[in-house]
Parts: C-alpha cells; structure tokens; sequence
C-alpha cells in the first residue's frame, strides 16, 4: 500500500487503460438510472443513482453546484476567409472574454472575427493559451453567447450537440450562467430524487464555480509540482456557510456533489484559513493525495479521464490505492466514463 502523505507522485501514476467503448456518447434515458458505485476503502457496493436518498441519512447536506453551461461554441471566419472556431473559456465583463481559439493560422492581436455570421469581435491579445476577445459595446456579451453559441459537449464525445443535450447537459439546478462545461456529477439528479431526498430529510444547499475550458486541458509535466491549475470563479453564500455550520451542529455529513463543489468549498476554505466563509474568488487550487481536506466528508463523482486533475483530486480524497480499485472494477464490470457516464460515491480516507 502506497503512503499519501509520503508517495512522491507522476503523472504515470495517474494513467489507467479505457477501453473506447466504455466512454459514454450519449445520456441514459433516465438521469437517475445510472450506476452508483459505492466506494469506502477496499470495498465496493453497486447501486443506482436513483438509491441515493437510501445512502444518506437524515441531517446529511448535499452541497451542489449551481453553475449553467453557456452556448460557449461559435464558429466564424477570420477575415482570409479561413475558418475559425472559438470556445469560451470566461467572461471578463460585459464586453470582453477569454477564449480558445482554433484556426488553421493564430489570430494576430488587432484583428477581426466574424462569428455566427451575426457580430464581430476584436482579438485583444493573448494571455497565456487563451486569447483575450472584444465583444460588441452595444450588445452584451452573456446573451449573444447564448443567441448565437452552440452547447460545447467535451472533446469525447464523438458527436455535434443535439436538442436532447439542451436539457441533459444541465443539472436541474443550474441557475448561475458560466460555466463551459457541465458540473456532471450533478446530471444524474432529476426532480424525483430531490423530492425523496427531501422527504429523507437531508439539507441541499448551493455553491457556484464557472468551469472553464480548461478542465480539459491535459497535464503536460510529469513533475507534477510544476503544474500550474487554471483558475476558476466561485461564490459561496451565506446560506450555505450557515447550512454547514448546522450540519457539523447536529453530527451530520457533508456531501459534495460533484468534483467543482468539492474544488469550490475547499478552495474558499483555504483562502481563509481552513474556515468555509462566503464570498467570492478565483480559486487555481490543484489537489494532489496528502492534501488535507476541511469540509466534506463525502464525495460524489464521475469517471474521470487518465492522468487528469480530477482523477489526482478524487485519488486525494478517498485514497490512491482505493481509487485505482474502484476504477478497475469499474472497467470489469463495464460502468460507462465520463460526463454521461456512471458515479461513485466517494467517503474520505481520513474518516
């Protein structure tokens, strides 16, 4: 057994073998109807989804993310006529935005695109391996996004957004527009569970963390003390700061749901000292095992790609041996990866 305060990690040690089939390219019928792996040490329990409300008991908080995908997918031309396709990464106001932008030659700074054939936007300039875009001064930038964008379904899947995924890469509770992909451990919620999860009696309270495009982007050191994490934007709230301090009151749990949660109350918690406080930040957390984590307890998560950030934070979280079990499993029995993919339920190593 590897020791995760002492273990020296690479990225090799984060590599598995996926079989192409298991990478799932389309939702189930049923959000809920997924596999639920139950994961605690060595041991693993199957389950659906839909037994969630069975799993936890009554003064348990789920915590989610209330984070909306945007449209964040234009295509346009540059003005050669090459063509250009440009995926945002975030808003820096109302008028300007960082972004990934593919084309067969870079944009120079001073330039011009035409995107959705609708409204041009200037290149600003680079920051890092984004470029910064200027928007129309008249329009605001969220909603020529949202009129003229396209879902941004992960690079995985092998297929263009459909209407399906309009509803199905959403959480039911995705209010807060900004985020460039979804929160997907939260897609397997419907309104039916919510309700039972209610009625059991555990607490759901809400954080926001915008994901960015780069939480796709791969590792590219084998160091890993010299990767550098992208940041993203949270808000925690007040109401969720008090849910939490009721939850530890009566002896209950704090679940996350969803690795972005999880990254959200952490990274809030360490900004203050160990302390969850609202407000909100940028958090460039990068979680490796030995971290020491200060505010869940448990862990819902999805299958998450080879030598990935999230596969190094959930290997922290429940243990590096434990993990590569579970995911072993999970490949033997066929689970399906990644965002419309199967979950497991996470409980940290420490408790």
């Amino acid at each position: 057994m590897r020791s995760d305060k002492n273990m020296q990690y690479t990225l090799d040690d984060f590599d598995y073998p996926l079989p192409p089939e298991l990478i799932a390219q389309q939702p189930l019928p049923e959000r809920a109807a997924s596999r639920l792996l139950l994961v605690r040490g060595g041991a693993f329990d199957e389950r659906r989804f839909s037994d969630l409300a069975d799993l936890l008991e009554p003064g348990d908080l789920l915590i989610v993310n209330d984070s909306r995908v945007l449209h964040a997918r234009l295509r346009g031309v540059k003005p050669s006529g090459g063509l250009v396709e440009v995926l945002i990464e975030r808003p820096l106001g109302a008028h300007e935005a960082l972004a990934q932008v593919r084309a067969s030659k870079p944009p120079r700074p001073g330039s011009r695109l035409r995107l959705a054939d609708a409204f041009e936007v200037e290149v600003l300039g680079r920051q890092g391996e984004f470029y910064r875009l200027g928007f129309p001064p008249h329009d605001d930038l969220l909603e020529l996004i949202e009129r003229h964008g396209e879902l941004p379904l992960p690079p995985y899947i092998r297929r263009p957004a459909d209407a399906a995924d309009e509803a199905r890469y959403q959480t039911v509770f995705a209010r807060q527009r900004g985020s460039v992909a979804a929160p997907t451990a939260g897609l397997h919620v419907d309104a039916p569970l919510l309700a039972r999860l209610r009625e059991r009696g555990v607490d759901l309270a809400h954080v926001t963390l915008h994901v960015g495009a780069g939480t796709f982007q791969p590792v590219r050191v084998s160091d890993l003390a010299r990767h550098r994490m992208h940041g993203e934007r949270y808000r925690i709230a007040q109401a969720t700061v008090d849910a939490l301090a009721a939850t530890r009151a009566r002896g209950g749990r704090v679940i996350a749901l969803g690795t972005t949660t999880l990254r959200a109350l952490e990274g809030a918690a360490l900004a203050h000292g160990g302390v969850l406080t609202a407000g909100e930040g940028e958090t460039e957390l990068f979680i490796l095992p030995g971290f020491a984590f200060r505010v869940a307890d448990r862990l819902i998560t999805n299958f998450h790609l080879p030598k990935s950030t999230l596969l190094m934070l959930v290997s922290a979280f429940a243990g590096f041996d434990s993990v590569r079990a579970a995911y072993a499993h999970a490949i033997a029995r066929r689970y399906r990866f990644f965002s419309y993919g199967d979950a497991m339920l996470l409980t940290r190593s420490d408790t």
